[in-house]
């Protein structure tokens, strides 16, 4: 793979060199609500250059890390299926050469062909999901593959009480009884995240862990499709970050930023901070 033009900041190893490989997954043709998210991880690769490799939080820098960035896939906007098959591909190969696939979205959607992929090579994986939305419906408007319906597309891979979702506060009444029966469902915030971590470590149990940034409040963060009230701050999901990191993470993104839809360029700016955590976060 060759490295794209331009990087997220700090990210500019040579691919055989890096650890982990980030790339984008510049798809929104599924959103439910306000379109925009297929510009997500372009924005945030540009507007990457207006924080510091350095994380005080962690006391780390990018600048110390193998991180390789391809750019963002060119992705079918006409078939999701195609657009999932191509991610699937993408992240099989960084899988299969040893390095963790850090994918930067894009609608939710995206998180299916990543975890295919990461399912394949590891069955016994769980998911952390930080999200505002259940994201559990069967199908939105008669359509299966929707970023409402992720979770359950993930669902049918991995079965009963290996999703683990928090902060979720929105969603049909049907999700949340499915997820009383099939998920570990934490509403609201993120109580019970500590205890989760401390099981799947303790098992060194495969975890994917997907970041829909709406799970913060959108007086933090409003740019995004659909944003929803009662969110949590950014200090409160980099602590969150930060116990996920405990875990053996073999497949992360982010997701669902839509920067035209905060023009003051704030979103974007908490969505490139969010990355940079969490890249520093990852043992890899």
């Amino acid at each position: 793979m060759n490295r794209n033009v331009e990087t997220f900041i700090g990210c500019d190893s040579e691919y055989k060199d890096a650890k982990i490989v980030l790339f984008g997954a510049p798809f929104d043709s599924t959103t439910s609500f306000r379109p925009g998210a297929r510009f997500g991880s372009s924005a945030i690769r540009h507007e990457s250059f207006g924080i510091e490799t350095y994380s005080p939080y962690q006391d780390k820098d990018l600048t110390d890390l193998k991180v390789f960035d391809c750019g963002d896939l060119e992705l079918s906007f006409g078939s999701p299926e195609a657009a999932l098959a191509d991610i699937e591909d993408q992240t099989r190969t960084i899988l299969n050469d040893g390095k963790l696939p850090l994918m930067i979205g894009g609608e939710h959607l995206v998180t299916l062909g990543a975890f295919r992929a990461v399912f394949e090579k590891y069955p016994d994986a769980h998911i952390i999901h930080f999200d505002a939305h259940c994201d559990l419906r069967d199908d939105y408007l008669g359509v299966k593959l929707s970023h409402a319906c992720v979770l359950r597309r993930c669902f049918d891979l991995a079965g009963d009480g290996r999703i683990h979702q928090f902060c979720i506060r929105s969603g049909e009444r049907d999700e949340f009884l499915f997820a009383k029966e099939h998920t570990d469902m934490h509403k609201f915030n993120f109580d019970g995240l500590k205890e989760v971590c401390e099981e799947l470590a303790m098992n060194n149990t495969p975890v994917y862990f997907t970041i829909d940034l709406d799970c913060m409040d959108p007086g933090v963060f409003c740019g995004t499709g659909t944003p929803e009230a009662g969110g949590v701050s950014f200090t409160e999901l980099l602590g969150a970050i930060l116990t996920v990191s405990k875990t053996n993470i073999v497949g992360a993104d982010i997701n669902e930023l839509a920067p035209m839809l905060d023009t003051s360029g704030a979103s974007t700016a908490v969505a490139c901070k969010t990355l940079r955590e969490l890249i520093l976060s990852i043992n890899a």
